[in-house]
């Protein structure tokens, strides 16, 4: 064989080679496409649906998801004590932190969020999550001491941290503010990653991240995408009522798989901040719909700790779409606004 030949055949290997490579690690999908995962103490799950001429590395994607809640988490989790929060949580108050940009962006729209429910949202109490043994560091063996609660209560609030966006700073006027994000980070993790499949061209998607949702475009045959409310009625994962949701975002909040019972008395996870004690209204869930999964999820919990009078009251007043179940008794009944009713049919 002579050279010219040997080098033709080379070539031709290389180029047959490098199309099986193509086919294999970069092509059209031939239907939906699932990624799934761990990331803030919780999985995750997207769906793609390809479109007609779409193709994209599946393995490329993956990897540039999996990078994308790494960082967030990095940034927001009170579960590493590396991360951007946690040294914050370390400082000293009445010092300027320099942090990052996105981490200030969650912090003001929560300190926004907080401002509106006149503090039942409130990412400052960490402090008080972890005394009843809901955070990372304390598992309760005992109710906590009256003393230690109102001391708390009187060193933490929305009003003791202040957030600049020029330059990128934060500051606590108490040492006893410890923030933690666990209700505003999942719903802006949600976002981002939404953020990460359009900017590769994929617009028909669903993204949940530990039961926070958004949608975009539609699904197979061109339907919209059919989320389903759980029911706090079972032990089993069984569906309470489905929404039909196209680009909108969608956050749960519940407290009847989250708690404790010590003496015949129940305690929810969620800490009304106002007050320094788990919630004991009837409000067993609500979901909430916005354009943003971060203001959902922020929203929803302040929804849960006002309570069904007073949440259905705030969610009016500031055109948010609600969807709530109240125990009542041994039954729970549903409870929604006129905004929410056009997510229940196609």
């Amino acid at each position: 064989m002579n050279k010219r030949i040997l080098t033709i055949t080379i070539g031709l290997i290389s180029l047959i080679l490098m199309i099986a490579y193509l086919n294999t690690n970069s092509h059209k999908p031939s239907g939906p496409v699932l990624f799934k995962g761990t990331t803030m103490g919780t999985s995750y799950h997207i769906k793609v649906i390809p479109g007609p001429t779409m193709t994209f590395n599946i393995e490329d994607l993956s990897k540039i998801i999996a990078t994308r809640l790494d960082e967030i988490n990095h940034l927001m989790s009170t579960y590493k004590p590396d991360s951007e929060i946690s040294q914050f949580n370390q400082q000293q108050p009445d010092q300027w932190v320099t942090i990052s940009a996105e981490t200030a962006y969650v912090i003001d729209a929560g300190q926004k969020v907080s401002q509106l429910s006149h503090g039942a949202f409130d990412m400052t109490i960490g402090n008080l999550v972890n005394l009843w043994g809901f955070g990372p560091t304390i598992n309760l063996d005992s109710i906590p001491d009256k003393s230690k609660i109102d001391t708390l209560i009187g060193s933490t609030g929305y009003q003791k941290l202040k957030v600049k966006q020029e330059p990128h700073q934060l500051l606590k006027t108490s040492p006893e503010v410890y923030l933690d994000l666990s209700a505003i980070a999942k719903g802006y993790a949600v976002d981002a990653i939404a953020k990460v499949l359009l900017e590769n061209n994929i617009t028909n998607f669903m993204v949940e991240i530990g039961g926070e949702i958004i949608t975009h475009g539609l699904k197979e045959e061109n339907r919209p995408w059919v989320i389903g409310v759980q029911s706090p009625a079972s032990s089993e994962d069984s569906v309470q009522k489905k929404l039909y949701l196209t680009n909108v975002a969608m956050a749960t909040s519940g407290d009847y798989r989250n708690y404790f019972e010590q003496d015949g008395q129940r305690y929810s996870h969620t800490i009304d901040p106002r007050i320094g004690y788990p919630i004991k209204h009837q409000l067993a869930s609500v979901t909430v719909i916005s354009t943003s999964c971060m203001q959902a999820d922020a929203y929803a919990t302040a929804i849960m700790v006002l309570g069904p009078d007073e949440g259905m009251k705030f969610a009016n007043q500031n055109n948010l779409p609600i969807f709530m179940i109240v125990k009542h008794r041994d039954m729970f009944d549903e409870q929604m606004n006129d905004l929410f009713t056009p997510y229940l049919t196609q």
